[in-house]
């Protein structure tokens, strides 16, 4: 792939999204087999999104609660980028597939455990590091400033610069679109592109 455009962007996730799991695997997979791009994963929590204002956020919340869906695997992961970062694409797929392949609940410990034995990344360390407690902040401070700085309503987002732009793919593996899309994103004569029936 060295003759891929060399690119900068962060790219927003929440594990219990399908689309989110086609940009975010389809990412990781480019940048294994060797894209320029410095991306940034970004934890956003649809979550969120459906409390009330002036209501205790779901990252303040007691871990498993019904309204907290994706939090937990949202701790683990971030826990996982920041101090494991060579080790988090594999964690990143492993997690979407847990949930979107075989149907499992990725707030359950034992699947984020599985996830990070197969990122080569012991779970008790990462457990102690979401205990500690960083990985709930930094949730916080980047889910917040999605909202704020870039309007940010959903995953898959791709933040260039000061560019977001929410976009659906159909496909996986489909680097070339995923190309196609980042080609896009600073193009502002384009609003908005929607189907309005989705091709079966």
């Amino acid at each position: 792939m060295a003759s891929m455009t060399q690119r900068a962007f962060a790219l927003t996730y929440d594990y219990l999204c399908p689309f989110a799991r086609i940009v975010n695997e389809t990412t990781v997979e480019a940048l294994e087999a060797g894209a320029p791009w410095q991306v940034r994963f970004r934890p956003f929590s649809l979550s969120q999104g459906h409390v009330e204002p002036g209501a205790a956020p779901v990252w303040d919340r007691p871990a498993g609660a019904p309204e907290t869906r994706g939090v937990r695997a949202l701790l683990w992961s971030v826990a996982v980028r920041d101090r494991f970062p060579d080790a988090f694409g594999r964690f990143h797929v492993t997690l979407y597939s847990a949930r979107h392949d075989e149907g499992r609940d990725v707030d359950d410990p034992a699947v984020l455990e599985d996830a990070c034995r197969a990122a080569s990344v012991d779970p008790g360390v990462v457990a102690e590091l979401v205990e500690e407690g960083t990985p709930r902040r930094t949730l916080a401070r980047e889910h917040t400033e999605a909202v704020e700085r870039w309007a940010i309503f959903g995953v898959p987002t791709i933040v260039a610069a000061d560019d977001a732009v929410f976009v659906r793919l159909m496909e996986r593996h489909d680097v070339a679109a995923l190309e196609r899309v980042l080609d896009l994103v600073h193009r502002h004569e384009i609003n908005e592109f929607k189907r309005t029936r989705i091709p079966r």
